[in-house]
């Protein structure tokens, strides 16, 4: 079409009957490339609410637990880094003695012990990766606002 020549009402129809409306759900439907990259059970669950609210939803959820993720973290590290403060206060004084070759002997008993049960519950840990693999796959766009309302949770 050359530039500057005005259009007639007759060319604006005839472009406007050229476009297509895509449904993506059916798209998906009928390629299988979905379902190699988010498993066969994908649609269903998927398709219960509209992105939106499924994105909206995971969002909140995401935020609420990674701001109370944050706020705990933050507690939890005040009271160990205090309490480690107080003893080493305390051992500075004279009031606390600590053996130290006895702490170094229970600590490696401890690490012995934690090797012993990690190789016993590493089935368990892989039917729980499984698990919750599956789990991702069904739920995409609700885990996906999760972990973006969680990661701005832990930075508020």
């Amino acid at each position: 079409m050359a530039a500057g020549r005005p259009r007639s009402a007759a060319e604006h129809d005839s472009d406007d009957d050229s476009y297509e409306v895509l449904d993506l759900t059916e798209y998906a439907r009928r390629h299988h490339w979905w379902n190699r990259v988010f498993g066969r059970n994908s649609g269903p669950i998927v398709e219960k609410y509209s992105v939106a609210t499924q994105i909206v939803m995971g969002g909140v959820t995401g935020w609420c637990a990674g701001f109370l993720f944050q706020k705990v973290g933050k507690l939890a590290a005040t009271a160990v880094g205090g309490g480690f403060l107080l003893l080493q206060i305390a051992s500075h004084s004279g009031y606390v003695q600590v053996d130290w070759k006895r702490v170094e002997k229970d600590v490696n008993k401890a690490k012995k012990q934690l090797k012993r049960r990690a190789n016993k519950a590493a089935p368990e840990i892989n039917t729980l990766i499984e698990e919750s693999t599956e789990f991702l796959k069904q739920n995409i766009v609700v885990s996906s606002g999760f972990v973006g309302g969680f990661l701005l949770g832990l930075a508020s």
